[in-house]
């Protein structure tokens, strides 16, 4: 969910220090495309030619509302489907999770020429399908409920110019595999209930945003708290370890009032127990006014 890019110059994600203005609901189509061939186990980075080319898809469709000026409310479902150019096992296809976020802003201060603003955001998601998460990297998730709570600053200046510092603590609850018995920290576990780590997570974003187009080049990072390491020659699980660190780029340019188009790419710099992925995405978005009819009516009676 770190990858919804929902947003104007008064509406993005749930990790920027945009909102979305009361009463306007954005509305967000996006399909992403992410590929690795090679990736670290543990620490050790390496490649695996029984796997060639792992490509993961997505498309989502995401809706942001406003429910003050002060309070955001996002819902999000991605379909997501991977496969391999050369390995035989098939990929997976379907919907993953269902996330909620609530953006609460809870400071804004005028300074220095512009505007310092002070927010929260909490999150929870759960699987809608019974996919499975026992044949990763081919499982399109880890099947676990999660519930997340960060912190977000902000400083835009008058003329533009944005910094954004956002960490935050994602919750993650076990996972159900399809087997009775798993190798877990190198011990043999007779369950088929997988211990799955919380993460911990931050980024950074430098940008500029005006009424018309938005622009920023950003940092972003997660670590699992806890888990083991993918063992040699063997697939990864739920379990693992995982951390990762990704640098990309992403614009915004409105075609019309409503309607915006939007792109981005990022690298994978350094990780543990992940891919070296390349990711682009690119999406639309369109802007609706829900309660100005309302507003409209209120007025004709005053």
């Amino acid at each position: 969910m770190f990858l919804l890019f929902c947003g104007t110059a008064a509406a993005q994600t749930p990790t920027d220090g945009l909102m979305m203005p009361q009463g306007q609901l954005c509305i967000l189509g996006q399909y992403s495309n992410s590929k690795w061939e090679n990736y670290w186990q543990g620490e050790t980075k390496r490649s695996n030619l029984n796997l060639g080319n792992l490509t993961t898809q997505n498309a989502m469709l995401m809706g942001n509302y406003g429910i003050t000026k002060n309070l955001n409310a996002m819902i999000g479902l991605p379909y997501v489907w991977t496969s391999s150019d050369v390995s035989y096992i098939t990929g997976q296809k379907g919907l993953q999770d269902l996330s909620v976020f609530v953006k609460y802003q809870a400071l804004e201060i005028e300074a220095a020429g512009g505007a310092f603003k002070v927010q929260a955001t909490g999150g929870l998601s759960t699987p809608v399908t019974n996919y499975t998460p026992d044949l990763l990297p081919f499982s399109i998730g880890l099947h676990s409920q999660t519930a997340s709570l960060r912190a977000v600053l902000n400083y835009t200046a008058d003329f533009g110019l944005y910094v954004t510092a956002q960490a935050g603590h994602t919750w993650r609850s076990n996972t159900t595999i399809d087997h009775n018995s798993y190798i877990f920290d190198n011990k043999l576990i007779y369950s088929d209930e997988m211990p799955v780590p919380n993460v911990f997570d931050y980024s950074a974003r430098l940008g500029f945003i005006k009424p018309r187009y938005q622009a920023e080049v950003w940092y972003d990072a997660f670590t699992g708290l806890s888990g083991d390491d993918i063992r040699y020659n063997e697939t990864p699980q739920a379990s693992n370890k995982m951390a990762a660190a990704q640098a990309g780029v992403f614009g915004k340019y409105f075609i019309t009032k409503r309607f915006a188009l939007l792109a981005s790419v990022s690298q994978v710099l350094s990780g543990r127990n992940v891919g070296e992925a390349l990711t682009w995405t690119a999406g639309a978005t369109y802007f609706l006014d829900i309660n100005k009819k309302g507003e409209e009516e209120v007025g004709k009676q005053d």
